[in-house]
């Protein structure tokens, strides 16, 4: 963990933990280290959920686990979430498909994944509703989603690697045991991206807006 500023935590992952077992392996950790932390709630690529009550006990005995990456695709969690524990918890949308109805009713910030191709729209989508500027906000979050429904797949990395490549701004490579994509499913992936390129909006002035209140 060297130069490490802080730590995103998964449950346990060898086997499905029961609750008390998913707690007290994340307390383990948090009392180990000073660094802030970040759960990843994910039941569904994970098949294990921190609840409420979980994180009710966590943030009582842990004070460095600040944030929630919120990953359960249940908007409504994000108001549950606010309602329990106010403005201890941060939430940061973790879908990206349902990042903008996210962010406008309540989530604190975006853990985006198509932004590693294409950076400029995630950003615009971000600050514009931060603005109050929603119906800009919505344009380009439309001509988007196509593009990230890619993340909401087992082969996110290699979609998102392969429209980084069309962006030019990455490259296709990918750590063992994940590969490229190839055959049919290469083609289809390609065909979404050459499409939203095609139809690639000019965004608004986005930056050094006033943050709505």
């Amino acid at each position: 963990m060297d130069g490490a500023k802080g730590l995103m935590m998964l449950p346990p992952m060898r086997y499905k933990a029961n609750d008390d077992e998913v707690v007290e392996y994340f307390k383990a950790v948090a009392n180990s280290t000073t660094l802030p932390i970040m759960i990843y709630n994910n039941p569904v690529d994970y098949k294990i959920e921190v609840s409420l009550d979980m994180f009710e006990q966590l943030l009582a005995s842990c004070p460095n686990i600040q944030a929630v990456k919120e990953s359960t695709r249940d908007t409504t969690n994000i108001t549950r979430i606010k309602n329990r524990f106010g403005n201890r918890l941060a939430i940061l949308v973790g879908v990206d498909t349902i990042a903008l109805e996210s962010l406008l009713i309540g989530a604190d910030g975006w853990v985006a994944g198509l932004v590693d191709a294409f950076p400029a729209e995630t950003v615009a989508i971000y600050e514009l509703q931060k603005a109050g500027r929603i119906k800009e906000a919505l344009d380009i979050y439309r001509w988007f989603l196509p593009l990230l429904e890619l993340d909401i797949n087992p082969q996110l990395v290699q979609n998102i690697k392969l429209a980084s490549v069309y962006t030019k701004i990455g490259s296709e490579y990918v750590r063992a045991p994940r590969k490229p994509l190839t055959g049919a499913v290469r083609t289809q992936v390609i065909k979404i991206i050459e499409d939203r390129l095609a139809k690639r909006p000019s965004l608004p002035n986005y930056k050094n807006l006033s943050v709505l209140v």
